[in-house]
C-alpha cells in the first residue's frame, strides 16, 4: 500500500446520493480475486453505452478528470453490499481519496483496510466542493484537515489506528507483522 501522509489533488465532483457498491463496480466484473484491471470497470454502466463506447458526457470521460486522486461523491457513498471490489476499483483508477457528507460504514471501513482515505465533511463544506469540480485541494493526515483551494482547513475524523495504517502504508495483517518479534518476545516470557 502506498503511504498517504498529504495528498494534494484537483476534484471530480460525482455528486448523486445513495451511490452503491453495485454502481461503484457492477457485479459482474467481481470475477477476480486481485485488484488490476478493475479501473476499467468504475461505474460501467454510467461511463459506457452499450455497445461499450465511452459516453463523454460522463465526468469521469472527460480529460479534467485525468490525473485526479480525489473524487467528491453524494451522500452515503458505498451503501449496499459489502464489496471489497469497491475501494479496489476507485483506487486502480487512480483515486486515493473519497469526499461526502456520509460514507457508508462497510464501504469506509473496506476503504481503509485497502488504502483508500473515506473523508466525511461538513454540508457547507461539500457543497463548496461539490460548486467548484476540478479545485485544488490538500488532504493532511497529520492534521487531519481538509484545505480547500482559498486555504481554509476543515478537520475530518479519522480513528488513530486507521491514520497510521493509512501514514504508514500498511494494512492490519503488516502492522501485526511487524510485531512479531514483541509478539515473540511476549509469548516467550509467558511460557511455562
Amino acid at each position: 500500500m502506498q503511504p498517504i501522509r498529504t495528498l494534494t489533488s484537483r476534484t471530480v465532483v460525482l455528486p448523486g446520493s445513495n451511490i452503491d457498491t453495485d454502481q461503484i463496480i457492477p457485479a459482474r466484473f467481481l470475477t477476480t480475486t486481485t485488484r488490476d484491471g478493475l479501473g476499467q470497470h468504475l461505474f460501467a454502466d454510467w461511463r459506457y453505452d452499450a455497445a461499450g463506447a465511452p459516453r463523454p458526457e460522463f465526468v469521469l470521460n472527460r480529460p479534467e478528470a485525468a490525473g485526479c486522486e480525489i473524487l467528491v461523491a453524494g451522500r452515503n457513498i458505498g451503501c449496499g453490499s459489502s464489496r471489497e471490489h469497491a475501494p479496489w476499483a476507485l483506487m486502480d483508477f487512480g483515486f486515493r481519496a473519497v469526499i461526502s457528507t456520509e460514507i457508508a460504514d462497510i464501504f469506509r471501513g473496506n476503504s481503509l483496510k485497502n488504502g483508500l482515505l473515506p473523508v466525511v465533511v461538513d454540508e457547507a463544506t461539500h457543497a463548496r466542493l461539490v460548486a467548484s469540480p476540478g479545485s485544488l485541494v490538500t488532504l493532511d493526515l497529520e492534521t487531519r484537515t481538509l484545505r480547500l483551494d482559498d486555504g481554509t482547513a476543515v478537520p475530518f475524523p479519522l480513528e488513530n489506528f486507521a491514520r497510521y495504517c493509512l501514514m504508514n502504508g500498511t494494512d492490519e495483517l503488516g502492522y501485526l507483522l511487524a510485531q512479531a518479534e514483541r509478539i515473540s518476545a511476549f509469548e516467550a516470557a509467558r511460557a511455562p
